[in-house]
């Protein structure tokens, strides 16, 4: 299968370009982005065949289904690190909260939230080509609270591999600065900024696309890629599961193969909604995906008028960390999905130079035919985890946004799979606020109040972070980025 830009062809860059190469090198002409030329069909006979399989054997199949470039041996092991899950057969549980609402657990990995879905696996499938290709590589990942823990987990002493994590100074979660800047092997470097999400993830893409930043390392023989879902190599683990959430609801007689559904999903960046998107044109059969936003709500407008936005907009603090984001990079894979390369590029570049563009009324139709949305604010999604604690089933403040879509959105009674992208632990002050009304606890206090309401245990992977050394004190000013990487290249050379 070969992957062709977003936003066309500049006439220096190849026009189509393998799955390793899109990868190795995910920013293409224009400012652009990969997608798939075109995706393979998985129908009622392959969901059926699929029936009995674990996760591992699914993945694969889909994996062949993309004739991706990649040893098999490279996959067998990149799909074996699901072993180290909480459940070595299935990763991601699903779990019935009401007759019509399933929460997939994505959470379940090292980092206890849904990016060591796709971030595992593609740790290993990357780091295998660099030594393949005897080449050293930066991998580049901005992170609002999840992306940053799960990269550096997967490349943690792997070989001719760098890694270079950039998160807002103050817009994660304790825990999640903590799995950061405890992080001690040599070939990672955790950069705090001063600024948004936003901020770290536009400095992301424009050292990605920046001929300087890239003819310095190429000085070092170092080449640039990157970890977060701007890269393919994410997406394609994203998208299967969709598929095995589709099939636990089979598997638990919920609904018969064949039964539409409702995905929901809370949105920050589009990757895990991308994932949905594509599973859905490759035959499973989804009603419409539910696209769950914060009061950074930027989706929601975008999807409901056809108007994206951000022109007087500035990221908004909420309980929901990991979706305080305004600028989604997964949207334009769906604007190139459904309105080609020279609709996107126009599209893009007033994002990028005016800070909005609008939808024809067509086009907003188009959009409308797959996806719904809603928002949710930070006092309704502590009423929704009250209450679905109440129920017996314990959340966090993002999931509690799918919640709210699925009370507002759905116009059918159909089965609604929401997809839960973290546990409980990354998040435990708000969840204690939420269950007991107490402010301005610690995360430990909080931890530990919340495991004993609930009468579960704190997972030791995160009561350690606080007796851990921090070890990445780095927080700078966004205009200082190239200088202090330059710097830690130098170091470790």
């Amino acid at each position: 299968m070969k992957f062709i830009e977003t936003r066309g062809n500049d006439g220096v860059s190849p026009k189509s370009v393998s799955f390793s190469e899109a990868i190795l090198g995910p920013m293409s002409s224009f400012g652009g982005i990969y997608s798939p030329e075109s995706l393979p069909k998985l129908g009622h006979d392959f969901l059926a065949e699929h029936l009995d399989k674990d996760y591992q054997t699914l993945a694969r199949s889909i994996l062949t289904a993309f004739e991706i470039d990649i040893k098999d041996t490279v996959i067998d092991d990149a799909l074996a690190l699901y072993e180290q899950f909480d459940d070595a057969t299935n990763p991601a549980p699903l779990v019935k909260v009401k007759d019509d609402l399933y929460v997939s657990e994505l959470w379940h990995g090292p980092t206890r939230a849904f990016k060591d879905m796709a971030l595992q696996p593609f740790g290993k499938v990357l780091s295998s080509l660099a030594q393949d290709r005897n080449e050293e590589y930066l991998i580049m990942a901005a992170t609002s609270g999840d992306t940053g823990p799960a990269a550096l987990d997967t490349f943690k002493n792997r070989e001719n591999v760098r890694v270079v994590c950039l998160y807002p100074d103050g817009g994660t979660s304790d825990v999640q600065r903590l799995q950061m800047v405890t992080e001690s092997a040599a070939n990672l470097k955790v950069i705090g900024i001063h600024g948004d999400f936003d901020d770290a993830q536009s400095a992301l893409k424009n050292l990605l696309g920046s001929d300087t930043f890239n003819a310095k390392l190429k000085e070092k023989n170092i080449s640039l890629s990157a970890a977060n879902s701007v890269n393919f190599g994410r997406i394609i683990f994203q998208l299967m599961y969709h598929i095995h959430s589709y099939l636990e609801l089979v598997r638990q007689d919920a609904i018969s193969l064949g039964d539409k559904i409702y995905l929901d999903v809370p949105s920050g960046n589009f990757g895990n909604a991308l994932g949905g998107y594509y599973a859905m044109k490759m035959g499973l059969p989804v009603e419409k995906i539910l696209i769950a936003s914060n009061r950074n709500n930027v989706l929601t407008d975008f999807i409901n008028k056809g108007v994206y936005d951000i022109s007087n907009a500035s990221v908004i603090a909420t309980t929901s960390p990991a979706m305080d984001i305004l600028k989604s990079s997964n949207v334009e894979r769906i604007l190139f999905d459904l309105f080609g390369t020279e609709r996107t590029k126009e599209l893009m570049q007033a994002l990028d130079n005016e800070k909005k563009y609008t939808l024809t009324q067509s086009e907003l139709e188009q959009i409308q035919q797959v996806f719904m949305a809603d928002y949710c604010t930070d006092d309704e999604g502590k009423e929704y985890i009250q209450s679905a604690f109440n129920q017996g089933y314990l959340m966090d403040p993002h999931t509690a946004t799918c919640f709210k879509a699925y009370d507002s959105c759905r116009d059918k009674p159909l089965k609604t799979i929401v997809y839960s992208t973290a546990e409980w632990t990354k998040f435990s002050p708000t969840i204690a606020n939420a269950l007991t009304g107490e402010t301005d606890s610690s995360d430990i206090d909080a931890l530990q109040k919340i495991a004993e309401k609930a009468n579960i245990e704190i997972p030791d992977s995160i009561s350690d972070l606080f007796r851990k050394e921090i070890t990445q004190n780095s927080v700078i000013d966004k205009a200082n980025i190239e200088t202090e990487i330059l710097a830690f290249l130098e170091a470790k050379s």
